[in-house]
C-alpha cells in the first residue's frame, strides 16, 4: 500500500476535478475569448469555475482572478502592490518563514530600493502580533504575511494582524499567502479583511497550473500581465481552461466536505505525534497548529537518508518545502534550531484521502528507518 504524506508539496485530484478536466479537453475546448459557441461554451465553463472558487473562499466571483498557481498569484500581489504604492512609501513588512515566492519579489524589491522588514518567528514557528505591531511604520505600504506555515503547521492569527496594520499603518495593503490554509483553516475572504489572498488548486485537489488572487472590491489593482485583456484586464493570455475548470471543480467538492476533514485530520495528526514522538530519538518540531501538517526530527541523521528509506517501504514524505530544492530549510534555521535538528527533519503532510492506516504504515517505516541508518 502506498502511504502518500506529501499533500503539502501536491494533493491527488479528486474524481471530480478530472471529470471535469476531461471535459473540458473533450467537449468544451474552444477559447474563452472567441465569440462563437465554442468559445462562448468555453467562457460559461471559467464563470462556472470561478463561482465555485469564490463560493469556497466566501468572495465574490469578480473578486477573483485566474493565475497560473500560487506563485504567480503571490508574485502578482507583491509587486502591483509595491508599483501602486510605491510613490506613498517604501516600507514593506514580511516574516522570516514565508514561501520563496514571497521572499525572492522581496529581495527584487530591496533592490529597487524598497526596505524589507523580515519578522522572526519564535522557537514554535509562530510570527506574534505583537512582533507585527512593533515593526510598522506609517510609511509602511504593504504587509505579507502567510495564514499557515508550510513547514510546521504554525497559523497566523491573519484577521488580527489585518487590524493592526488598519490601526498603525492605514496607507498599506494586506496580502497573506493562503495556498496552506485554503479549505483547511475555517475562513471567509469577506470577513478575514485582507485585500489580497493567494489560493492554489494542486493544495486542494485540483490539477496543477491554476490558481487564483483574489482583490478587494474597489481596490484600483494594476494589471500584471498585459496582452488581449484576458480576466478583465488584470491578467491577459488565453486561459488554462481546463486546469481552471478543474480547479472549480476541486473547491466545489472540497467545500460540502472541509469541515468533516479537517476534524478527520486532526485526529490524524494527533494520532501521529502521539505515534512517532514514541521512537527512540524522534522530536516534534513547531506548533503543529494546522490539522494537515506536522514536522519532526531524527538528530544526527540526514533528512534525504530518511526519505529514501521511507520511500523503500512506499511512504512518501518530504524535508520541508517541495521547492526548496533539497536546501537547508531557511524556516527551521529563523526558530533558531540546531543544525543536526535540521538536517535531521522531515515533513508529514495530510489530506481527505490519508487513513490510518497511512499513519501506522509511516511509524512502521520510521521505526525502520532509524535502525537500519543508525546501524
Amino acid at each position: 500500500m502506498i502511504a502518500y504524506l506529501d499533500n503539502s508539496a501536491t494533493t491527488k485530484p479528486c474524481k471530480q476535478a478530472v471529470e471535469a478536466i476531461t471535459n473540458a479537453l473533450e467537449t468544451t475546448w474552444g477559447n474563452p475569448s472567441s465569440l462563437h459557441n465554442l468559445g462562448m461554451e468555453a467562457q460559461r465553463l471559467m464563470d462556472g469555475a470561478r463561482r465555485q472558487v469564490a463560493r469556497a473562499l466566501g468572495a465574490e466571483p469578480e473578486q477573483i482572478f485566474f493565475t497560473s498557481g500560487g506563485t504567480e498569484a503571490d508574485n502578482w500581489a507583491i509587486f502591483s502592490a509595491a508599483q501602486r504604492l510605491g510613490k506613498r512609501g517604501k516600507h514593506i513588512v514580511t516574516t522570516a518563514i514565508e514561501h520563496h515566492a514571497v521572499l525572492h519579489p522581496m529581495k527584487r524589491l530591496e533592490e529597487l530600493g524598497f526596505q524589507v522588514t523580515y519578522l522572526s518567528p519564535d522557537a514554535d514557528g509562530l510570527v506574534s502580533l505583537q512582533t507585527l505591531e512593533q515593526a510598522l511604520r506609517p510609511d509602511t505600504i504593504l504587509v505579507s504575511i502567510m495564514m499557515v506555515n508550510n513547514e510546521v503547521g504554525s497559523v497566523m492569527p491573519i484577521s488580527q494582524m489585518v487590524k493592526a496594520v488598519r490601526r498603525h499603518s492605514p496607507l498599506a495593503l494586506f496580502h497573506t499567502d493562503a495556498v496552506q490554509g485554503f479549505l483547511k483553516i475555517p475562513f471567509q475572504a469577506k470577513l478575514l479583511g485582507a485585500d489580497l489572498i493567494t489560493i492554489s488548486s494542486h493544495k486542494v485537489h485540483g490539477p496543477k497550473g491554476a490558481g487564483a488572487l483574489y482583490i478587494r472590491k474597489s481596490l484600483s489593482f494594476p494589471p500584471f500581465l498585459l496582452g488581449g485583456g484576458q480576466e478583465r484586464t488584470y491578467r491577459s493570455g488565453t486561459e488554462a481552461t481546463p486546469a481552471i475548470a478543474g480547479f472549480g471543480a476541486a473547491c466545489q467538492a472540497g467545500s460540502v466536505s472541509y469541515k468533516e476533514d479537517i476534524l478527520r485530520m486532526e485526529k490524524l495528526r494527533d494520532l501521529c505525534r502521539t505515534r512517532l514522538q514514541a521512537l527512540p530519538g524522534v522530536v516534534l518540531l513547531g506548533r503543529a497548529d494546522a490539522p494537515h501538517i506536522l514536522n519532526l526530527s531524527v538528530p544526527g541523521l540526514r533528512s534525504q537518508g530518511l526519505i529514501n528509506c521511507l520511500q523503500e517501504e512506499q511512504v512518501y514524505v518530504s524535508a520541508g518545502s517541495a521547492c526548496s530544492k533539497g536546501h537547508r530549510s531557511h524556516v527551521l534555521e529563523a526558530m533558531k534550531l540546531p543544525p543536526a535538528v535540521i538536517d535531521g527533519s522531515i515533513r508529514v503532510s495530510l489530506s481527505m484521502d490519508t487513513t490510518e492506516d497511512h499513519i501506522f504504515q509511516l511509524e512502521a517505516a520510521l521505526k525502520k528507518a532509524i535502525l537500519t541508518l543508525k546501524g
